[in-house]
């Protein structure tokens, strides 16, 4: 039994923890887009919301879902937007080019249909521009087709396609992953492209929020470098991060097991990294420059060809992957530091959101279920908007191995006009831990669930689609503001308070 004591510091407010901190991915990738969100009209057997699935819709509005990217990834940069506008029947059919996964794309969900998506969600729109087999001009008419307000004939174009009004989609990447896929450009290369893109995208519409491709440290520094006095055309700064190391799907050891999440613990480092030069380079500017984590996740060896145990990966390669339980907690290590860091982190989009990669939801035919990891989100939804306060860990035990202690209990709160929540986790493999919580001001406890199952390689499935889920728990009064807390091993927990 591990016996620990957290303190919530309610004085001491980080900063707000912007909903866009919580947003999702959705690329035109194996099952994504296509059969995972929509399924069309023409189809009688599975109940839509125009042509959306109506059992995933309704899902993902309950997660939620406030921010939303589209459509790549990698097939941004071999996305033209026009193929998908206009009569869907009239629409071209083109090779859906992403990651080495090349199928037949008959455009039928394009930009009207997206943003019919995220009002169905409530979700922000973020659309990624190409900048790998595009150009220019094409970004451009693509900001005016969504945003123009004044009788262009691109407005024109959008009004008789079916939406007079502006579209106002505030959030641009600036191209994906250029330093791969998106080109193979080198640093400073796309530097200055960037710089070109930005000026005229800016032309078109002054309110617009551009975000530029990073990459690995020595990209970055060498990309701001390059554009120090051009750091006001950037908003947000884009890095990903994909956790690889932790081996098998399912079939991991105890030392995998912690080497995930190790891993997503570490993520927080890169953001401290990435933000430490963004400041180094903006110097005594006033400009903000956000950093956009906008892919995260898990990508385990039996969905990708390359990297660490490529060769448990399984042919055809889908990019579908087994959701655990584990998976759910190394998201919420993430979502930890990325609540550490709500001042410099603007937006995080994690990859991918049905069925591809760390999917929340899954879909087999008419089959529709969720993973471990949607609950963990779930559990976080009282954080979106508020305040974030830090929570010291005054007595526990380390994690075994790593090259850094980690404390095997850690936490994670917030207030709000609606109270004060606090999120747990028991990191440990398979040690109870028994939490003496300290929140200053708490009263009475308005609600409590439990993450947790009998392993943390437990997962749902078509079959079995509720082997995990939250579960009520009783939080014990300690003493005056004190809580006592029971977490199983491998399990979390979010508790409000009034």
């Amino acid at each position: 039994m591990i016996e620990t004591r957290l303190v919530v510091q309610t004085g001491s407010p980080i900063g707000t923890i912007s909903p866009r901190l919580y947003g999702h991915f959705a690329e035109h990738l194996g099952r994504c887009c296509y059969d995972g969100l929509w399924v069309g009209t023409q189809q009688t057997t599975i109940p839509t919301y125009g042509g959306f699935r109506k059992d995933v819709v309704d899902a993902l509005k309950a997660m939620p879902v406030p921010l939303l990217r589209w459509p790549g990834g990698c097939y941004a940069d071999h996305y033209h937007w026009r193929d998908g506008i206009g009569e869907p029947s009239q629409r071209v059919r083109r090779l859906g080019l992403s990651c080495g996964l090349t199928v037949e794309d008959d455009n039928a969900l394009g930009t009207h249909e997206f943003i019919a998506l995220c009002r169905l969600l409530g979700a922000e729109p973020y659309l990624a521009g190409n900048m790998g087999s595009g150009s220019p001009q094409e970004l451009c008419d693509w900001v005016e087709y969504c945003n123009a307000s004044l009788n262009t004939t691109l407005a024109a174009e959008r009004a008789a396609n079916g939406s007079k009004q502006p579209f106002g989609v505030t959030l641009w990447g600036v191209g994906n992953e250029n330093w791969g896929c998106g080109g193979s450009y080198d640093a400073e290369s796309y530097a200055r492209e960037y710089r070109r893109y930005a000026t005229m995208l800016r032309h078109v519409d002054t309110t617009i929020q551009m975000v530029a491709c990073g990459h690995d440290d020595a990209w970055n520094q060498q990309f701001l470098q390059t554009n120090q006095r051009y750091l006001g055309m950037v908003d947000h700064f884009s890095i990903h991060r994909y956790w690889i190391e932790g081996g098998p799907e399912r079939d991991f050891t105890e030392a995998q097991y912690y080497t995930l999440l190790a891993e997503a613990h570490a993520t927080e480092d890169f953001v401290q990294r990435t933000a430490g030069y963004i400041r180094d380079s903006l110097g005594n500017s006033t400009h903000r420059v956000g950093i956009a984590l906008d892919e995260w996740g898990v990508w385990h060896p039996e969905g990708r060809p390359w990297g660490p145990n490529n060769d448990l990966h399984r042919e055809p390669i889908t990019y579908e992957q087994a959701g655990t339980l584990r998976d759910a907690l190394a998201a919420a290590i993430a979502l930890e530091g990325f609540h550490h860091q709500c001042n410099v982190l603007t937006l995080a989009n994690l990859a991918q959101i049905v069925n591809v990669l760390h999917a929340p939801v899954m879909t087999d035919g008419a089959a529709m279920w969720v993973t471990p990891t949607y609950y963990a989100l779930q559990l976080h939804t009282p954080h979106l908007g508020a305040s974030a306060l830090p929570v010291e860990v005054t007595d526990s035990v380390s994690l075994p191995g790593g090259e850094k202690p980690i404390s095997a209990v850690t936490g994670t709160a917030s207030a709000s006009h609606n109270g004060l929540v606090v999120t747990l986790i028991n990191r440990h493999y398979d040690q109870p831990a028994s939490i003496t919580l300290h929140v200053p001001g708490s009263r009475q406890v308005v609600s409590a669930n439990l993450l947790i199952g009998d392993s943390p390689r437990a997962i749902n499935s078509a079959h079995h689609p509720d082997s995990v889920k939250l579960t009520p728990f009783n939080v014990g009064a300690d003493g005056s503001e004190l809580w006592r807390v029971e977490l199983p091993p491998h399990s979390m927990a979010t508790i409000q308070f009034a």
